[in-house]
């Protein structure tokens, strides 16, 4: 798999011949947020729980509407059957207005106002995790994809065992300073490069897909991606970081806003068990009416209501209320924990990437030096090309650990950076 991965390198160029899209990492993320769905199905459901907050508000202020009414009756006839009504009924057609207002509920509706408020805003906190979310899985595609690119852009390809078949296949024809067994060694390595290049033609354009997915896009396209920039200097513990990620991460700042919202909301849900006071007026003209009736009318009056008896529906609403408040207080204590967690599990495989570079570039010294001697004996005739190959695939790996390294601490800097929320 390693050898495949390296042999892909060659190949990263005939992938993105045709009209490759030029790109940094800073233009990935400026198109993803404008362009992935995720992202715009975030802001709406934000702005969707706004208007909710408005339609809570709604009720601190008066209600106003018209009435047009015509009505024709028997003479001397009242409403007889249905509920308790006996109104008499005229013959008339009436205009008019009413208003309402609710006076006081004894603070149930600034109480729902405030939670409105709250879900909305945790709303909004889910829109920047939604953004961080696409933010890491566009990172992640495109330092995959640089990775490979970057390398293949150094010009690498399996020319070494091509130059190795050619020079044992003319010694071997010519000279006569090889033999025939070194030529098939020779010409099975090449076959194997050929083989793994065909895969690495299909690996490059898996990656490209999906950092086309990433970016938001539906069809295929190939990149030329720009070297991402070094991380900064890896903090030394991760004591600090967990306290920065208690203040920065966005799904704890929405997980403390719904804990908010459900202790508001509790306490509307009990205001429900207090009276509410509200006023109703209205007026108008009757242009066509009876003899006994006035040509205009109006009215104004005061209800209060008083709760008594409802079968405990008000005190079973408050205790659910109260222990779904409880419920979010310890998500929320769950999330703070896990977040504790994913930090410092974070920051000590970003630790181990940092090491795994000086490694690895200690390995590939080593064996750019074994390749050295091997090449001198191989030419000299002390040895086989078994022993030439060999090397070559120790450098080749050794090559590949080394960018690997490389690969795999600018990524686990993006996770940190994720985990710690400084990834905006």
């Amino acid at each position: 798999m390693k050898r495949a991965i390296w042999i892909l390198l060659c190949s990263a160029y005939v992938a993105t011949a045709q009209g490759p899209m030029r790109l940094t990492l800073d233009e990935a993320e400026a198109i993803a947020l404008k362009n992935h769905p995720q992202v715009s199905a975030a802001l709406l459901n934000a702005a969707a729980a706004n208007q909710v907050t408005a339609e809570v508000r709604s009720n601190f202020y008066p209600t106003l509407f018209g009435s047009v009414t015509g009505a024709g009756a028997l003479n001397n006839s009242r409403i007889a059957a249905g509920a308790l009504s006996n109104s008499i009924i005229y013959d008339r057609l009436a205009t008019g207005f009413t208003v309402g207002q609710t006076i006081t509920d004894f603070g149930r509706t600034s109480s729902l106002v405030e939670s409105s408020r709250l879900h909305a805003q945790a709303q909004q906190e889910s829109a920047t995790a939604t953004r961080t979310d696409v933010l890491l899985q566009v990172n992640r595609a495109y330092l995959g994809a640089s990775a490979l690119s970057s390398r293949a852009g150094g010009g690498r390809t399996d020319g070494g065992r091509a130059s190795a078949y050619r020079g044992s296949n003319y010694y071997a024809g010519h000279s006569k300073l090889r033999s025939g067994l070194d030529v098939s060694f020779a010409n099975v390595n090449l076959g194997e490069a050929k083989l793994l290049l065909a895969n690495a033609q299909n690996d490059v354009k898996s990656s490209f897909a999906e950092l086309a997915t990433a970016l938001g896009f539906r069809d295929q396209r190939t990149f030329d991606l720009a070297e991402p920039s070094a991380p900064g200097t890896l903090p030394g513990n991760a004591v600090q970081l967990v306290a920065d990620a208690m203040q920065a991460r966005p799904e704890l700042a929405s997980y403390r806003d719904e804990h908010d919202a459900a202790l508001r909301f509790a306490r509307a849900e009990r205001a429900l068990s207090f009276p509410s006071i509200s006023g109703i007026a209205t007026s108008g003209v009757l242009p066509a009416h009876e003899d006994t009736l006035h040509n205009r009318y109006a009215a104004a009056g005061v209800n209060v209501n008083i709760p008594i008896f409802n079968g405990h529906l008000f005190s079973a609403r408050r205790t659910e209320a109260e222990l779904r408040a409880q419920a979010a207080e310890q998500n929320l204590r769950d999330l703070e924990n896990r977040i504790s967690r994913d930090v410092q599990v974070a920051w000590l495989n970003a630790n181990t990437a940092y090491q795994r570079l000086g490694l690895t570039a200690q390995l590939l010294d080593q064996a750019k030096q074994a390749l050295d001697l091997a090449q001198t004996r191989y030419d000299l005739g002390l040895s086989s090309i078994v022993e030439l190959s060999q090397a070559q695939l120790n450098k080749a790996s050794a090559e590949i650990a080394s960018a690997s390294a490389k690969y795999e601490y600018d990524l686990q800097r993006v996770v940190l950076n994720y985990q710690v929320g400084a990834l905006k």
